[in-house]
């Protein structure tokens, strides 16, 4: 989508609420415009991805904002809030990289036992399968399975990327729709989930598409927890059904301290850390310091969010 620049003067950028994210004043300086008020502002970087309300209060502070930037690639705890009054984007594809990094870090642990192992106290027989060569299927086809497509190259895998329309992805071996997941699910040796949380997705894994899987699959999830059914995925571990589970995301997030997936020695869980605060300083005010170079000149964004689809 292409806005139309109504002067040569430099954009009147917002950052709210306050005190988040204040870095990214000195991303909109640095991309030419002028950091200021939300009353009169011609733009907003909300920083909050949790805060739908005070979201909709600042709509009401300002309506006539022409485009809101979003803090996170996953915007269904706004969706409330987003209108058709002004271009929202948020931040997809931004993180791919240290996301995708968390991802096959978790992905190797967990096919080279290192959960299990790291419980033990005493030395025992070695276990394991290499990914080399494995067959991976990935849901959702966005930034961040671009940056995981191109970290599996040197590992060889048979890559399969399932996406909303079956469209040709570059660096898949095969492309399809989530229709196709009784096709690939019994021969997937590891089962990445990339995709967006829409009222399709959510539940995607349950305990059908868990028995459809090897017993020695690992499932990564980094995208959001409500994609797995999680009393599912617990039965599942539980009983060896799959190999593991290594998690960034889980429902309920975060995860009480009690939940029998922390005692599990299939389960590998990191506290919704593929995308730390302190990495995404650099990342999102890449992002910022673009799109506010591309709303003064009048160019299409990046990141725009299809209101239609949920993302």
């Amino acid at each position: 989508m292409t806005l139309d620049s109504d002067s040569v003067a430099p954009p009147r950028i917002a950052v709210a609420p306050d005190g988040v994210r204040a870095y990214l004043g000195d991303a909109i300086i640095e991309a030419g415009g002028v950091l200021a008020d939300l009353v009169g502002a011609d733009a907003l970087i909300w920083a909050d991805p949790g805060d739908a309300e005070g979201l909709k209060r600042a709509l009401e502070i300002n309506p006539d904002l022409k485009w809101v930037q979003l803090p996170f690639a996953g915007v269904d705890k706004l969706l409330d809030a987003l209108d058709e009054n002004r271009v929202w984007t948020s931040a997809k594809g931004a993180y791919g990289d240290p996301v995708a990094e968390h991802a096959l870090g978790l992905a190797l642990g967990g096919l080279r036992q290192i959960s299990h192992f790291s419980r033990l106290t005493e030395w025992t027989r070695p276990a394991g399968r290499s990914l080399f060569g494995a067959r991976v299927t990935i849901l959702g086809a966005g930034g961040l399975t671009d940056s995981l497509v191109r970290l599996l190259q040197p590992f060889g895998c048979h890559v399969s990327v399932l996406r909303r329309q079956s469209l040709p992805y570059d660096g898949a071996d095969f492309t399809g729709t989530l229709d196709d997941l009784s096709q690939v699910l019994p021969t997937t040796d590891v089962l990445f989930l990339n995709l967006a949380l829409t009222p399709d997705t959510i539940g995607v894994i349950d305990g059908h598409r868990l028995a459809e899987l090897p017993e020695h699959a690992w499932i990564i999830n980094v995208a959001r927890g409500p994609h797995i059914v999680t009393s599912d995925l617990v039965e599942a571990l539980k009983n060896n059904q799959i190999g593991g589970a290594a998690l960034d995301v889980t429902d309920p997030e975060p995860l009480p301290g009690d939940h029998p997936l922390w005692t599990m020695d299939n389960c590998i869980i990191t506290p919704h850390s593929a995308n730390t605060p302190e990495m995404s300083v650099a990342t999102f005010s890449k992002r910022v310091i673009e799109n506010v170079r591309r709303f003064a000149s009048g160019e299409p964004l990046l990141g725009v969010v299809d209101l239609e689809v949920g993302y």
